[in-house]
């Protein structure tokens, strides 16, 4: 089976991860998409991450109608920060009858060559790239594999979102419903810096 691999934060799950998702399922030969919740972005500051847990949950309850959705915690028990190598290493070694691509947006394929072994992911495993605006896709030619898609966007940010939930205001229409549901009944995201646990 091919598999995408689509590795966040989902810090929290929103409607435009659900929008790509279902559109790269559309659009190609991929079987299912896999949402690859990450423990610690290395790019990212770890003070404004909910508990990976938490963020998983969240995940599994806005997937939890679709078939061809999948959350996965490979990260969680792999060596922190998480990198994607790592984790592909990972997913061959656990999944041999199965292939893997990486899904991405074209901002982070713009600092691709940064990652750790990124020339690995580009020679090895083939790259499906959703473009978002003001981050052009520029062809690089150590790029194995590269399918370039023009995925509807809505300009949704889990950092906006956040800032909405910190202000007692309303996410509805911008999460799932029962995203939405578990955030307001757990009381996730009210303080300024949710610490992890």
């Amino acid at each position: 089976m091919k598999i995408g691999l689509y590795f966040g934060s989902f810090n929290p799950i929103h409607n435009g991860h659900l929008i790509i998702a279902q559109h790269i399922l559309n659009e190609t030969d991929l079987a299912q998409v896999w949402f690859v919740v990450s423990p610690q972005n290395p790019f990212k500051e770890q003070k404004t991450l909910l508990n990976e847990y938490d963020r998983l949950h969240l995940v599994n309850l806005a997937i939890q109608n679709y078939t061809s959705f999948k959350a996965v915690d490979i990260e969680f028990r792999l060596p922190k920060p998480s990198y994607t190598i790592n984790t592909l290493a990972y997913l061959e070694e656990k999944y041999p009858h199965d292939s893997f691509a990486v899904i991405m947006g074209s901002d982070s394929l713009q600092n691709l060559d940064k990652w750790k072994h990124g020339d690995q992911i580009m020679n090895r495993f083939p790259i499906y790239v959703y473009t978002r605006p003001r981050f052009s896709v520029t062809t690089n030619s150590t790029i194995k594999e590269l399918h370039v898609l023009d995925a509807p966007l809505l300009e949704i940010s889990a950092t906006h979102i956040r800032e909405l939930i910190s202000h007692s205001k309303s996410i509805r229409f911008l999460v799932p419903d029962v995203v939405c549901q578990e955030i307001e009944l757990s009381g996730y995201y009210k303080s300024k810096h949710p610490t992890q646990q």
